[in-house]
């Protein structure tokens, strides 16, 4: 059966109505004897994804890495970076040889008192960016407490970290990472754990709390109302990371980050006063921390003092009461500068900074004395990446599609790197179910990722895709965080809606120092923002003019058409 009927449809339908291979036996051979005009061209050995966690592959990268940009110049080492021995040994456990450059880069403000925003292309190694800094801390402070230093696990002041991450999956592969780095024992350094999904709160506070904002919230208020434990474990967080931080900071995630935010500074001013005055101030004394109701309007203050002292309740900025003072005063009046007692960490691969909404823009307003590193190809095109660009039609996108999942199978398997691995993107849940079927029906096996799936079978579709390479057909929910290495090829069967989730699915590939190919299949309705990403790459410059979403991009586009008319043309 031929595919005539199907032409017209929408990618989505005509997947959906493909018949049953069975049935359909002169269609599958033709859609598998398709031959493009021009034949896809085979990664070269040189271009071949490295294996992730052995050390000869870093070392046989050296020479390679300044050209890549990927890895610090050799003379950098973890020691040289303030890392001890103890975790260095631990980190080459893991294959993780020596630092990439955005970790040289981030890693010492991190082991300072600095406030540091770390925005760094997908796969610079952001996330061990962070870890490695936080746990030497944790490391050099337990040491303290063994040589005699002051011990105050009793009170509830010990230090921790707690990571915030938009999703289960992400709070789950930051566990895994910092459970990974072992001491000679082979028990972790630091034990991490995950409070997410339907992982509840640990019965031993762990050194390391992974968590999302939601779960997070639900302990802090719904869990626990009479604030005991809420208070002491704000109290002892003295590290926050915020991964993703451009997710968490807009969008469904904003006013849970931003309660969370209030608490944890409140918690810093009380601790401040308490050291100013003498006194000790309680958590649990007469002061109170912001509650769970009317938090939906709450937003981020255009004025850093304002920001930092307010006090969310009920949806508005309410007075906090000075006990040393007798009555109610707005503290933010007395008290606009005081003793830090937190650090923050926010970590992005895209950080748009083109307005005061915007992630980049919030940060720049909320934290103004934090310190920025950038990597050097942020927003902007990964020289290790190889990307091809295929126009299609509504006569042409299936055959292109399955085209380029075959050229990807073409690649013979290495022993030493592993299967390889294809990762196919589509737009919605519906689009990533029919290319499934599609490619099942013509012989290609595949696994479905997307967030309609339950927690267990994408957990369960993951593994085997990491274990078993092949091929992955998804939705933008594998598109943030997920470190799947030696994966060789991303498919755009539906091309990105904006420029910020084209950059994440295109760094799903050519991690860490590796090569990698995307194909993009794009079709007329795409050709704005594909004419504004291609451009970009060409002349080497960020995307950041597409970041808009695709309705406002193109109005920008056709105001811009507008103002470039001659004025001859106006009669």
């Amino acid at each position: 059966m031929a595919l005539n009927h199907l032409r017209h449809a929408p990618l989505a339908l005509r997947l959906a109505r493909l018949p049953p291979l069975a049935c359909s036996s002169h269609a599958a051979r033709r859609l598998l004897l398709f031959a493009p005009d021009r034949p896809w061209r085979l990664l070269s050995t040189a271009l071949r994804p490295r294996s992730l966690a052995t050390v000869s592959a870093v070392e046989a990268d050296d020479a390679s890495a300044g050209a890549d940009g990927f890895f610090a110049e050799e003379s950098t080492s973890w020691k040289s970076l303030g890392i001890s021995d103890r975790l260095a040994s631990a980190l080459q456990g893991t294959g993780l040889a020596r630092p990439s450059l955005v970790q040289a880069a981030c890693i010492p403000h991190v082991l300072s008192t600095n406030d540091v925003i770390v925005a760094a292309e997908t796969g610079s190694g952001k996330t061990h960016g962070y870890l490695v800094p936080l746990i030497e801390k944790l490391c050099s402070k337990s040491s303290s407490i063994g040589d005699g230093g002051p011990q105050n696990n009793a009170d509830g002041t010990d230090n921790n970290v707690l990571v915030l991450c938009p999703n289960v999956m992400l709070c789950e592969q930051v566990v895994f990472m910092a459970n990974s780095l072992l001491d000679v024992s082979g028990e972790p350094l630091k034990r991490a754990a995950a409070v997410c999904g339907p992982k509840g709160w640990p019965s031993v506070r762990p050194d390391i709390l992974v968590a999302t904002p939601a779960a997070l919230l639900n302990y802090l208020f719904d869990y626990d109302p009479e604030r005991r434990r809420r208070e002491k474990f704000l109290r002892s967080v003295k590290f926050i990371v915020f991964d993703e931080a451009d997710m968490l900071l807009c969008g469904s995630f904003e006013n849970q980050i931003i309660r969370l935010i209030h608490m944890l500074r409140f918690d810093e001013k009380l601790l401040s006063r308490a050291e100013d005055s003498g006194k000790e101030v309680l958590p649990e004394g007469s002061e109170e921390y912001p509650e769970d109701s009317g938090s939906e309007s709450a937003e981020f203050s255009d004025v850093d003092e304002e920001n930092e002292d307010a006090h969310i309740q009920d949806g508005s900025v309410k007075p906090v009461e000075n006990a040393h003072a007798g009555g109610r005063k707005d503290w933010r009046r007395v008290r606009k500068v005081y003793k830090r007692s937190k650090q923050y960490v926010f970590v992005a691969a895209t950080l748009p900074q083109s307005g005061k909404k915007t992630a980049g823009g919030v940060l720049k307003r909320t934290f103004p004395s934090a310190v920025w590193v950038s990597g050097a190809h942020l927003h902007r095109h990964n020289p290790r990446l190889e990307r091809r660009w295929v126009a299609v039609t509504a006569d042409t996108q299936v055959d292109a599609l399955l085209d380029a999942v075959k050229y990807g199978l073409k690649s013979a398997i290495d022993p030493e790197l592993g299967p390889c691995r294809t990762m196919v993107f589509t737009n919605t849940v519906d689009a990533a179910n029919s290319v499934s079927d599609i490619l099942w029906r013509v012989g290609i096996p595949c696994i479905l990722y997307h967030r309609e799936s339950s927690l267990e079978e994408r957990t369960a579709n993951l593994q085997s895709f990491r274990e078993n390479g092949g091929v992955l057909v998804c939705t933008d929910a594998a598109a943030r965080g997920l470190d799947v290495p030696n994966v060789s090829h991303v498919i755009q069967a539906e091309f990105a809606a904006c420029a910020v989730d084209f950059l994440h699915r295109v760094g799903r590939t050519a991690r860490a120092g590796q090569s990698g190919i995307v194909t993009s299949l794009y079709t007329d309705a795409n050709r704005d923002l594909v004419r504004a990403v291609r451009q970009a790459e060409e002349l080497a410059q960020p995307v950041e003019r597409a970041f808009s979403r695709k309705r406002s991009f193109r109005n920008k586009l056709k105001k811009q058409a507008r103002l470039r008319e001659p004025a001859t043309l106006i009669s």
